[in-house]
């Protein structure tokens, strides 16, 4: 218990740990004034025992009685603003310095890492240490303060009580210590639960439209059904793993409470403790007791932040790619790979590639789907590092540049275009949240995308739904390209931007791409011969490897790949069904 607390203080950041750290010097002064009632209970009972209470220590009762409650009450306060504050502000900054993370780390990481994993430790992990843990460290911690200061109490009236306390407790911090062991082997299993249910929810909820549309709702709801379950039963598991040892404590805290009591009787009644003292340890048990039983309660509940924490760290200490470079500004945009290899998950998916790509001119990417053209993009703009080799932008390694630095010197126009549930306008000025409106209207207007823009119920002020589910594919990628005509980029890497679009708004974004691309460094992947026919230089790769090089023309006189790719698209193009013309 103790070292989770701890784990927990650890992880809040300095200025919300010493927080914590005021919140418990306060809580051992809110202990103190816990204990005064026993004082004033005190002084009550000698003015009983001698006879006749006066009305000097009826007042006297009182007024240290009233100084006790209200400085519980104040001291509550301030402990459990202060608690809350440091919580709720630790969790929001672990948020965004999960996400600042999550820009650094290799592309790599979110292959192997489902959205549900990031999902859950975003939303459900950070809200179990916002809500959950600030209770239970406020509760548990009072709880061993003020259990502290009573033994404390206790022991300077009669050490003999002290022992029996100290001994209770001592049982009781142990048979915690057992519970929290307990749980190790069944956490594993219930944060596995946890990831899976909430990725499992987000692959049923997205590929809704193909269930549905293939009638396959029973055998998707399967899975999702499955992670229902597993997630029950390690929850049930957890908690009959630890309802037996919480069982033990609360026997632990009565039993200490009524041994306390009994023998403080027995020593009255052997003459070895005055009535008075008597009375005190008895009333003494009883708020032991309170505070052992209020510990008791939500004890159970430390584990959650133990793998709370756990969670979050295990993102926070995924290795960043070395992004310390310098800020660097390239005089021209030429990209070299010289003897480029990179794996992934020891399949090797570039080999030994080495090309140049020229400023201001346009390079097309074509081959089998799986060759490696979008992970060569990739590692231009260093969403991974090569392990073999390397990637130069004007003559210097992309490692010496800051991350920065060098996606400034790029813009992407992908084929899966996704938009934030925001206004239009903050989706076209993503990269710059404080341009002015004249400067996102005129990058619509060059991206063809103004006119149906203004078409919309509030025009750029409109909410689009998440990942732009009330657009249609054309206008999605329209208002992709008017978010990187703000950019400005020099180089533009469009990744099949036209494939999944209709004639109609094929048109429009053709001519928005031919915007943006002016007086750029174009590279392109494409399928479609009438957007690589007129690039500069034609790569086929095949296998991580460069299986043919030159111009359409070039490649059109020799057989090969790109020829056989030509030839296939021209026959399938003039194909038709009988009868129709």
């Amino acid at each position: 218990m103790f070292k989770t607390l701890k784990q927990y203080f650890d992880f809040c950041g300095k200025e919300d740990r010493h927080k914590l750290y005021a919140a418990m010097i306060l809580g051992v002064i809110r202990a103190i004034f816990a204990a005064l009632r026993i004082t004033a209970i005190a002084v009550v009972v000698q003015g009983l025992i001698g006879g006749e209470m006066s009305m000097r220590e009826f007042w006297l009762s009182l007024g240290i009685m009233l100084i006790s409650i209200a400085g519980q009450f104040f001291i509550n306060l301030k402990t459990t603003m202060l608690q809350c504050e440091a919580g709720y502000h630790a969790c929001a900054h672990k948020r965004i310095e999960i996400a600042e993370h999550l820009r650094y780390l290799p592309m790599g990481f979110f292959n192997k890492n489902s959205l549900g994993v990031i999902t859950n430790v975003t939303t459900n992990t950070m809200e179990s240490l916002a809500d959950i843990a600030t209770r239970i460290v406020m509760i548990t911690t009072q709880g061993i303060l003020t259990t502290a200061v009573i033994t404390c109490f206790v022991f300077v009236f009669d050490w003999r009580i002290g022992l029996i306390l100290t001994a209770g407790v001592t049982l009781y911090v142990l048979f915690n210590a057992i519970m929290q062991h307990s749980t190790r082997p069944v956490a594993p299993r219930k944060h596995r639960a946890d990831e899976d249910l909430v990725a499992q929810t987000i692959e049923y909820v997205q590929g809704i439209a193909e269930v549905k549309n293939y009638s396959m709702t029973k055998e998707s709801a399967k899975k999702l059904e499955a992670a229902i379950v597993e997630k029950q039963k390690s929850d049930t598991a957890m908690e009959y793993t630890v309802i037996p040892w919480v069982t033990m404590q609360n026997v632990v805290t009565k039993m200490t409470g009524v041994v306390m009591c009994i023998l403080s009787l027995k020593f009255y009644f052997a003459g070895t403790m005055s009535l008075l003292y008597c009375i005190m340890m008895m009333v003494s048990s009883f708020m032991i007791y309170d505070s052992l039983d209020s510990m008791s309660s939500f004890s159970a509940l430390i584990r959650n932040i133990r793998i709370a924490v756990t969670q979050t760290k295990e993102i926070l200490d995924m290795p960043p790619m070395d992004i310390d470079g310098e800020d660097i500004t390239p005089e021209k945009e030429v990209i070299e790979l010289k003897n480029v290899s990179f794996s992934y998950d020891k399949k090797k998916i570039i080999d030994g590639v080495s090309l140049t790509i020229p400023e201001k001119t346009t390079t097309a990417f074509v081959g089998p789907s799986g060759g490696g053209k979008t992970t060569l993009c990739h590692l231009m703009a260093r969403f991974w590092d090569v392990q073999e080799g390397e990637v130069l932008l004007d003559g210097k390694n992309v490692k010496e540049y800051s991350f920065d630095s060098l996606m400034k010197n790029f813009s992407f126009v992908f084929q899966n275009v996704y938009l934030f549930e925001d206004t239009v306008a903050n989706n076209i000025r993503f990269g710059e949240p404080d341009a002015p409106m004249e400067r996102v209207i005129e990058a619509a207007k060059k991206a063809k995308c103004h006119n149906f823009i203004t078409s919309l119920p509030n025009g750029y002020d409109t909410i689009i739904g998440e990942g732009g589910a009330s657009l249609s594919g054309g206008e999605k990628q329209r208002i992709s390209i008017a978010r990187a005509i703000m950019k400005d980029a020099p180089i533009i890497i469009l990744d099949e931007a036209t494939a999944n679009v209709d004639p109609e708004n094929e048109r429009e974004l053709t001519a928005a791409i031919e915007e943006l691309t002016k007086e750029k460094t174009i590279i392109m992947i494409a399928h479609r011969l009438k957007t690589v026919r007129h690039a500069d230089q034609i790569y086929v790769i095949e296998n991580g490897k460069i299986a043919q090089k030159g111009t359409h023309e070039e490649l059109m006189e020799h057989d090969g790949i790109y020829k056989n790719f030509v030839v296939g698209r021209q026959e399938a193009a003039s194909w038709k069904i009988d009868g129709v013309s």
